[in-house]
Parts: structure tokens; C-alpha cells; sequence
């Protein structure tokens, strides 16, 4: 494999100047140093901030019984658990792998609880905790390691370009670039280029001058180009907002706003201490009681599933793009990184936010050149600031820094050439898990396509000998995910 972490050009300085923090992380050993560390620290944060403000508008709603988790409280507490969670990633993991709460797995949960009103949201974050006590009995067994290494290296190599489709994907419709068509329900085109077919808005403009301006410092190998972008797109956000008061894209009374700042309009807010009061606030076994054992298992083993494959396929993908992965496909401290990932569920469900996993947006730092656990020690001891420092989290809007998921997703895209296109086999498989997962905005469902399209492909070739034994098993796993609605309708629950 292509090691693609030290720079072309450079000479790596003698053991004899290197010191203990570069020794315990290998920074330079990875051909890294310590401003490359710091810059992708930031540029992770600035890419991943936005949960700060999204997790509490997903969440704050109220649950079935009328409960109000509140957004003061739901920013507090994703900014704190994303804190240590991704230090602990840092300094233990030694990955620049940041942490916060699962996209996906958030929505999840909000919609579960809000379509049952004997669950309270105490008992789904329960499930949610056991799902993470799960998940970290596996890592301890071995299993969760054995699926990693059992995976075919081009179907990793499909889960790394998937993972660049989606988050670029994720920056055109973060910046308005891309959006549902109004009227999408009646007709067979789902989204399409800015609203109506047209380029409109300041927000829009903001993310075109920033794309472009990160691509001409790539171009130009301009230290920095990824920050520097996010940067430039910051300080244009924030003066277009303080002239034109362009607002948010839905207005206080509901009425959209097409031309509006997708979610954080670029502004100074006022300042309060953080309101912890939802850490601990859990029930274990709540959802057992309140929607039967059968109804509370399922639910359980869809977040489980959900969270290993999601945080499998970026961890995957990260490593690749960072060149940490070694000549055999191996990620050096893997065990340690998936231990603190199984760790983010049950502190997320444990904190009342959801699951906390690895984010994809870490790629916006690796592309920055971070490669070792100091640059997730710089975001995670920014997310702990951010908890007293919100106001100024809010300058920095969607439209900024989706330039950064995008020239991120083309560096990951780029490994589409290591795929053995002339074994279909392999090559089918590698297509659905790669396509899969922007089309329906999700890793997790990229990732089991490819499997039992793999699993499958090889039974009908005659070479079902040549599948590893667990690959079948979670062949069979996704197949139970896909057709959970149908088993639920079996089982009437």
C-alpha cells in the first residue's frame, strides 16, 4: 500500500531531537510535526462544530410524556462528552479521530421516542448504553477486530470512496449547493442544483468563493489550504450577515427562507454558564418495561448495528486517507480505537445525547496533514472550551466549512483505482457499498449492501469457500437490519 504520510522532500529530524510528546504519538515517525498536528486539530473542529448546534435542535423536542430535554442543555452536554471522549481518542487511540454524537443514530432515537409515548427518553438512551456495553464486549472478545480484518480489501477500499461521496455529498447540501426539490414528492427527481434549478443566496456564494479558494491553495500546496479556506469562507459569512441580515433558512414563524443559512447564522450570541443537569439522567432498563422485551431487543440490536458498521467504515476510511494503515491492511492501535469508540456509546447514552462515535469530518484535519492522536487532544480540548465559548462557535456557519468535506471527499474518491474492477465479485459488491451510502445517507447501509452482495456474488461463482466465516455472520446480521420493519410487523411490535 501507498504510504502517503511523510512528505516528499522532507528528512525526518534524528531520534536524538525528538521528544517525549513526539516519541509517545510519532509524530515525526508518521511525517507529521507539531504545527501540522495543531492546524488538524482545528480544522477538525471547525468541520464538526456544527453538532454543538444541531445535536439540541434534534433532540430538545419533547418525548412521549411531555419531557423537554431543552437545547441549553443538550449543547452542554454534546459539547462536553465530544471533549473527552475525543482527547480519550487522542491520548489513548493515538488516531487523529475526533468524536461526537452519531448523526443518524440522534435522529433515530428523537424519532423513536417521539412515535412511542410510553417510551420515555431516559429508556431509549438506556438502549443506547447497552447497545455501547455490547459493542465494547465485542472489542474485548476479539470479534469486533476479527470483522475488521476479515473485510476484503477492495470492499475497504469501497467503504473509503463511499465515505468521500457522502461527505462531500454533505457539503453540497450543507451549503445549499445541492437541495430537495420543493415539490420533490411529486416527481422522480429528489434533489437538484440550489433552489429551483438556480444558484441563489449569500450562503451559496460564501461556499462557492470558499471551495474555490481552498482548491487554489491546494493547488498552489499552500500550508494550511483546508483551515486557511474555512477561514476566508468565515470572515466573507460574517460580514455578508452584519450588511445584508440574511437570517436562517426558516424564519421564527416557520415560513422558509431559501437564501437563509442552512442551520448557525454567522453571529455573535449571548453567553450562559453550561447546564449539565442531563448527565446521568438515564434508565438502563426502562424500555424493557415500557415496550416489551421483544420490542426493546430490536431497537437495541438496530443502534448496535447501526453504531459498529457506521464507526467501522470511518475508521476504515480515515486510516487509509491518513496512510496509517500498514502493508497488510492492519491499523496500528485498532483495538484501543474501537474500546474508545464502544466507549462513546455508553457515554453518550449515559449523558442523555446518543451515541458519541468517530465523525467522518475528522478527514477535514487529515487532509490538513494531521496524522497522530495530538491533533484529536487539540479538538477535543477545543469542544471543553466550546462548552463556555458557544457564541463564538456560532461564526462559523455550515456554508464555511462544507468546502473543507468536499476537497476531502475528493482526496478519499481518489482510491477508486485500488479496486479490482476485473473481478465483478469483488467489483459489484464495491460499487453498491460505495454508492449506497450517499444515496441513502448512510455508512452503515453502504457497508451491508457490499456484504451480502459480496457473500452472495462468491456462492452463486462457486467460491463460497474463499468467503471468511465472518462474513457470512454479518452477511446475515445486515440482512436481519434490512428487513427489520417486516419483523416487526410480523411480531406486531
Amino acid at each position: 500500500m501507498e504510504n502517503r504520510t511523510a512528505p516528499a522532500g522532507t528528512t525526518p529530524p534524528s531520534n536524538t531531537t525528538l521528544g517525549a510528546v513526539d516519541r509517545y504519538f510519532k509524530i515525526t515517525e508518521r511525517g507529521s510535526n507539531y504545527s501540522r498536528e495543531i492546524r488538524g486539530g482545528l480544522a477538525t473542529f471547525f468541520a464538526m462544530s456544527y453538532i454543538v448546534v444541531l445535536n439540541p435542535l434534534i433532540l430538545s423536542g419533547a418525548d412521549g410524556s411531555g419531557q423537554v430535554l431543552g437545547l441549553g442543555r443538550v449543547a452542554a452536554a454534546t459539547a462536553l462528552v465530544a471533549g473527552i471522549m475525543t482527547i480519550l481518542m487522542g491520548a489513548w487511540g493515538k488516531h487523529p479521530f475526533a468524536m461526537a454524537t452519531a448523526l443518524g443514530v440522534n435522529a433515530f432515537c428523537a424519532i423513536t421516542v417521539a412515535t412511542n409515548p410510553e417510551l420515555s427518553w431516559q429508556s431509549m438512551m438506556g438502549l443506547v448504553l447497552l447497545a455501547g456495553v455490547t459493542m465494547f464486549v465485542l472489542v474485548l472478545t476479539g470479534f469486533r477486530t476479527a470483522v475488521f480484518n476479515a473485510v476484503p480489501a477492495s470492499l475497504k477500499t469501497a467503504i473509503v470512496v463511499g465515505i468521500g461521496m457522502f461527505i462531500s455529498l454533505i457539503g453540497f447540501v450543507n451549503s445549499g449547493f445541492v437541495r430537495r426539490l420543493p415539490d420533490a414528492a411529486g416527481t422522480t427527481v429528489p434533489v437538484g442544483l440550489g433552489h429551483g434549478g438556480e444558484l441563489t443566496g449569500w450562503p451559496t456564494l460564501v461556499f462557492i468563493v470558499g471551495l474555490l479558494a481552498t482548491i487554489a491553495l491546494m493547488v498552489r500546496k499552500v500550508k494550511g489550504a483546508i483551515l486557511i479556506g474555512i477561514v476566508i469562507a468565515t470572515v466573507l459569512a460574517n460580514i455578508l450577515e452584519a450588511v445584508f441580515k440574511i437570517g436562517p433558512s426558516f424564519n421564527a414563524d416557520g415560513t422558509p427562507n431559501p437564501e437563509g443559512w442552512s442551520l448557525v447564522v454567522p453571529q455573535l450570541q449571548g453567553w450562559s454558564l453550561p447546564d449539565l443537569s442531563l448527565i446521568g439522567n438515564v434508565d438502563v432498563f426502562g424500555a424493557f418495561g415500557q415496550l416489551g422485551v421483544t420490542a426493546a431487543a430490536l431497537l437495541a440490536f438496530v443502534i448496535l448495528l447501526s453504531v459498529f458498521f457506521d464507526a467501522m467504515g470511518t475508521i476504515v476510511g480515515l486510516s487509509n486517507e491518513a496512510g496509517t494503515v500498514d502493508k497488510d491492511g492492519n491499523i496500528p492501535n485498532v483495538d484501543r480505537v474501537l474500546m474508545v469508540d464502544a466507549l462513546g456509546a455508553v457515554a453518550g447514552g449515559g449523558s442523555g445525547i446518543s451515541s458519541n462515535q468517530v465523525f467522518v469530518e475528522s478527514g477535514a484535519g487529515i487532509g490538513e496533514g494531521a496524522r497522530t492522536g495530538l491533533a484529536s487532544i487539540v479538538t477535543g480540548v477545543l469542544f471543553l472550551l466550546a462548552m463556555f465559548l458557544t457564541p463564538l462557535i456560532n461564526l462559523v456557519p455550515f456554508e464555511a466549512v462544507a468546502p473543507a468535506l468536499v476537497t476531502v471527499g475528493f482526496l478519499m474518491i481518489s482510491q477508486v483505482t485500488r479496486i479490482d474492477w476485473n473481478d465483478v465479485g469483488i467489483a459489484i459488491p464495491a460499487f453498491l457499498t460505495f454508492v449506497m451510502m450517499p444515496f441513502t445517507y448512510s455508512i452503515a447501509n453502504g457497508i451491508g449492501a457490499g456484504f451480502i452482495a459480496y457473500v452472495f456474488i462468491r456462492a452463486v461463482q462457486g467460491r463460497a469457500k474463499e468467503v471468511h466465516p465472518l462474513m457470512w455472520v454479518v452477511a446475515a446480521a445486515f440482512v436481519l437490519f434490512f428487513g427489520i420493519g417486516v419483523i416487526e410487523n410480523a411480531l406486531q411490535v
